[in-house]
């Protein structure tokens, strides 16, 4: 298996459950997206959620902005087993709507909702349904007397937003949620998590708002979760892409991969190559990487181009490959297995890596049909 990283000691969270997801304690941490279909577009947000199932999503957020978007996500409810999160603003009635639709988790901010009494009547029934709430602060819709206070979006202006926020609930006597600080800032978004982490013992959801396109956002957003993930804190987390939303799912596993956090796909090494590769090691790659998108068993792959850093990377990975002349070498579990022409490489590969995942999804079967 590949060597991982470890990060920090986790920061000690309640947990709560999203569904049939747990989040916080010794959760793994999970990942979410958000569709960005027209939620009354049944057919086609469901299209998309599917998507989402099949690159392995968590968890779901649907925005619920209408009441036609609640009995629209009725019927997504109805159709999909993946656990949704309704995200609702200003309007008391569309979430208790959505509380009757089988939501399992509600994003909202207590202090727009409105008067104490349709805050009250929000959160009666979640505890009623033990429905959990995301409180989410983001830099860029902080309140009016927040902003007269500090003249600008900053860390502080976040966390006391935050705590406001979870007071409202305290005086409620609720306790199930979470809560996110985001700003599209990285060490704005930073400082934010930081300063409430030791204040609260509520699970956080991570995330970098409003992150950029598909390039640009994934950087800022591996460098800002990665920052809070390497230090223990988080304990589920979405990537916010100006992008197909199945990539903000591709990228958060990617993350938390890399972290050693969660094990779940192709983990694939590949050298960016130079002109000692034996074959398009590039090419390569994106082809075995776009036929093996519906793998979720973990699993650790080595492509290298050639024989100076082919051989160590291979015998720490479960399927291996070194460029080598005139045939490239094929390992197994570290091993010399056998020789390759170029022009087999792909089926060939593709092949190995998936009797491999059937070998450990059998060996898995049959140690929970003995438990």
């Amino acid at each position: 298996m590949m060597r991982h990283a470890q990060a920090s000691a986790r920061r000690q969270s309640r947990q709560i459950m999203v569904g049939n997801v747990p989040i916080g304690g010794d959760a793994p941490i999970s990942v979410q997206t958000m569709t960005n279909t027209e939620t009354t577009d049944v057919d086609a947000t469901l299209a998309q959620i599917r998507r989402m199932q099949t690159a392995g999503v968590d968890i779901v957020r649907v925005s619920v902005p209408s009441q036609d978007a609640a009995a629209a996500f009725k019927q997504i409810r109805a159709q999909v087993d993946v656990p949704l999160v309704a995200d609702i603003h200003f309007d008391y009635r569309i979430a208790l709507s959505v509380l009757e639709n089988g939501v399992d988790c509600l994003r909202i901010n207590p202090g727009n909702i409105g008067s104490e009494e349709r805050i009250r009547a929000v959160i009666d029934s979640a505890k009623d349904k033990g429905i959990p709430l995301r409180i989410g602060v983001n830099a860029g819709s902080l309140g009016k007397s927040l902003l007269r206070k500090y003249k600008e979006p900053t860390a502080e202006a976040m966390v006391e937003s935050a705590l406001t926020q979870i007071d409202i609930l305290d005086k409620l006597n609720f306790q199930n949620f979470k809560i996110s600080l985001k700003a599209s800032e990285v060490f704005m978004t930073l400082a934010a998590y930081r300063a409430l982490a030791g204040q609260i013992d509520n699970p956080f959801h991570l995330g970098i708002t409003e992150a950029g396109g598909q390039r640009s956002g994934t950087v800022k957003s591996a460098i800002g979760l990665g920052a809070l993930l390497m230090e223990g804190i988080g304990d589920t987390i979405r990537v916010s892409l100006a992008a197909d939303p199945v990539e903000e799912v591709k990228v958060g596993f990617d993350i938390l991969k890399s972290l050693g956090l969660r094990h779940k796909g192709v983990n694939l090494v590949a050298c960016p190559s130079c002109s000692r590769q034996n074959f398009d090691v590039i090419g390569v790659v994106n082809e075995l990487e776009r036929r093996l998108e519906d793998i979720i068993t973990p699993i650790d792959v080595a492509v290298i181009g050639c024989i100076v850093n082919g051989p160590g990377e291979a015998k720490v990975a479960e399927i291996g490959l070194t460029g080598a002349t005139p045939n490239n070498l094929a390992y197994v579990e570290g091993q010399p297995h056998h020789k390759i022409q170029n022009d087999q490489l792909l089926d060939e590969l593709e092949s190995m890596v998936r009797e491999r995942v059937a070998t450990k999804q059998k060996a898995q079967a049959d140690v929970i049909a003995t438990d």
